[in-house]
């Protein structure tokens, strides 16, 4: 087995890391306190490549596949885990648009948004009534002509107010359950398309996330995305790959946590010793990098698996993303525990570290439906199955 990176990923890595330490770390909390969502940002993340990594560079991506990604994500997520979900829901959505939407679809959305042109891509999904049961949406698309009217309001979209186009789920067969869901790309500028109020959200605050009111929203048919009733699977399929890239954050955030409190803790002096000389103190730095690593290679093994294309990595993503995002909250809450009052206060990022943690284990399917996911794919090697989830 070979457990080298190439030269491109290790490159890539490296470039991400530069930017997010010269460009990100500076003003991350500042970001977080004011809740700014950071435009310009963006347009430049888009200039190094890193809004397509996994897309063809004849769309504007990189091209340098899933590893790649993984690893770019993690190393946003060290600095500012805000900057980096917007970074994976865009790459989330290039992807999405490459491998479903025909010629005209990627030729028109992914250079603008691969260069940040267009800032930001928005997955839309969940619903007031349809969060882990995504087939119970209730948005409702209905063919006119040349057009689909929507009508119904998403909830928990990143980057919405500020995003250029959206994946957005809606029924355009109430009466066929799941298989009556179709995927289509939104702008904007369409008219009947509102933006609702920001949420005041515990972590990720730099991070825009908001509702979507479809009132008679006249979306083109040009911009129905694969076929009438392939939504549910477009969405799925978005999601596996959208685990790997919280699991890479999660990764990321835990990293930085674990990395601030072996720090603190050769710094802290007490009973005339630095507390890292206590068994106590080592005992948590311990488990917390051991676990770190495992979610690092379940991370990886997943994006590789991905890029590969062999095979299915549902299992393997969902493994990824449920260990490393209880792993991160799990080492975030040491890391708080080790700088003792301090971390209970905004002078230290292990703070922020634990809010914006919470989160990995809730979007992109919460770690109970991870759960489900694992257990539906081992069952099917002894001849049972689970609903899906």
């Amino acid at each position: 087995m070979e457990f080298e990176f190439t030269g491109e990923q290790k490159m890539l890595a490296a470039m991400t890391r530069e930017f997010a330490v010269d460009r990100l770390a500076p003003v991350a909390a500042e970001h977080d306190r004011r809740e700014h969502f950071a435009v310009e940002t963006y347009r430049e993340l888009g200039g190094l490549g890193l809004l397509g990594v996994n897309v063809a560079a004849a769309y504007g991506g990189s091209e340098a596949g899933a590893v790649a990604y993984s690893l770019a994500v993690t190393e946003l997520s060290r600095e500012c885990a805000s900057t980096a979900v917007t970074v994976a829901v865009t790459n989330m959505v290039a992807e999405a648009i490459e491998r479903f939407g025909d010629e005209e679809q990627r030729q028109r959305f992914l250079p603008p948004l691969t260069s940040g042109e267009l800032v930001a891509g928005s997955f839309a999904l969940s619903e007031a009534g349809a969060g882990s049961d995504a087939a119970a949406l209730s948005t409702r698309a209905r063919r006119e002509g040349d057009d689909y009217v929507l009508n119904g309001e998403k909830m928990w979209v990143t980057s919405g107010a500020y995003s250029g186009v959206l994946i957005l789920m809606a029924k355009t067969d109430p009466s066929a359950g799941g298989r009556g869901i179709s995927a289509f790309l939104v702008t904007p500028n369409l008219p009947g398309f509102k933006v609702g109020a920001s949420e005041d959200k515990l972590g990720m605050r730099a991070s825009n996330t908001v509702s979507i009111l479809l009132e008679d929203c006249v979306v083109p048919a040009s911009r129905l995305l694969g076929r009438e009733g392939e939504g549910l699977k477009i969405a799925l399929a978005a999601l596996d790959g959208g685990r790997i890239g919280v699991a890479s954050q999660a990764l990321g955030i835990g990293t930085a946590a674990r990395d601030a409190a072996a720090r603190y803790a050769s710094e802290r002096r007490q009973f005339g010793q630095p507390i890292a000389s206590f068994d106590a103190i080592r005992g948590m730095l311990a488990d917390m990098s051991t676990e770190l690593e495992a979610a690092r290679w379940l991370t990886l093994r997943a994006a590789w698996l991905k890029e590969r294309g062999v095979k299915r990595y549902s299992r393997e993503a969902a493994m990824a993303k449920l260990f490393a995002s209880e792993t991160a909250n799990r080492v975030c809450g040491d890391a708080v525990q080790i700088h003792g009052g301090y971390g209970f206060t905004r002078e230290f990022g292990v703070e922020r570290n634990f809010r914006d943690a919470r989160v990995t284990t809730i979007y992109e399917g919460t770690s109970q439906i991870q759960r489900i996911v694992i257990a539906r794919e081992v069952l099917k090697q002894f001849g049972s199955s689970l609903p899906a989830g």
